[in-house]
């Protein structure tokens, strides 16, 4: 196998990682925090499989990663204490 199969393979597992960590830690049901975390995730795993696979460059890569990163700020701050 290639390089760039074993750097998706990693991707993947990690993602899955990330996804089964979500799922175990939260509380019952879905709400508009869970929701939210989990399509975050999704379009980070998938975004970074992309890139591996080298199907985007990695400015476009970096632009997801800020969007995630801006997205994931605002529901931070609008959090309810």
């Amino acid at each position: 196998m290639t390089l760039d199969i074993w750097l998706i393979i990693g991707v993947f597992v990690l993602g899955g990682g990330a996804l089964i960590g979500i799922f175990a830690t939260k509380t019952p049901g879905f709400g508009r925090y869970t929701t939210s975390v989990l399509l975050l995730v999704l379009v980070f795993v998938v975004s970074g499989m992309c890139l591996a696979a080298g199907k985007i460059d990695s400015s476009l890569f970096g632009h997801v990663l800020f969007a995630v990163a801006g997205f994931a700020g605002g529901l931070l701050t609008n959090r309810p204490e």
